[in-house]
């Protein structure tokens, strides 16, 4: 249930976001770019139904999505700018907002915002965080969704460590998980190396 999104383009630019000299303005594009290939990926999942048109030529019969079937959900603040990203290949999804931090001293997710559209137990939820570290906030988010009613999470992220990714296929088995790339784990200070620095901080320029 992982899939590293391995192609050319990614793997181009991650290089770019991994950077240190890369601005603020460039990293935000650089996540937004980045969920919006994921997305597509994700997608190759998704049913579809026909319909027919006409063409400036004759009618057609071609395949759609539903975008009023998919929730979008950051988990904040850094899912903020992946959540743009996806939003450009299904504009008219809903969006909602977990908003999570993580502890520094106990490394625990808290819970401070949680808000979500209605009837998400008939959605499918693109659940973003840049970052996959320890798992802990993404493990909750996804505890705070299914106690609400949702039943097809998928989950996307930019970056995971393994730890993370072993954290949450065991607390969520049925979430299939969607990421750009694994980094080799988490130093002593639970950050993941190589990795990007502070997802969020780089985005909103909080440095």
């Amino acid at each position: 249930m992982i899939h590293e999104i391995k192609n050319a383009v990614i793997n181009h630019k991650m290089a770019q976001l991994r950077n240190k000299e890369t601005l603020p303005k460039d990293f935000r594009s650089l996540v937004e770019e980045i969920a919006a290939l994921l997305t597509y990926e994700v997608g190759k999942n998704f049913e579809t139904r026909t319909i027919e048109f006409d063409t400036p030529i004759k009618t057609c019969r071609a395949e759609i999505l539903d975008e009023k079937n998919f929730v979008v959900v950051p988990i904040l603040r850094a899912g903020l700018a992946m959540a743009d990203g996806v939003l450009k290949i299904f504009p008219n999804a809903s969006t909602g907002h977990i908003g999570l931090y993580r502890d520094e001293k106990t490394f625990e997710p808290v819970e401070y915002y949680f808000k979500m559209p209605p009837h998400i137990d008939e959605k499918i939820l693109l659940v973003v965080d840049p970052m996959l570290a320890t798992g802990g906030s993404a493990s909750a988010a996804l505890k705070l969704l299914k106690d609400s009613g949702a039943k097809k999470i998928f989950f996307l992220c930019i970056i995971s460590a393994p730890q993370g990714l072993r954290k949450l296929s065991n607390d969520h088995p049925d979430v299939e998980i969607y990421t750009a790339v694994i980094d080799e784990g988490l130093n002593d200070s639970c950050r993941i190396v190589p990795g990007l620095g502070d997802a969020g901080d780089r985005i909103f320029s909080t440095l």
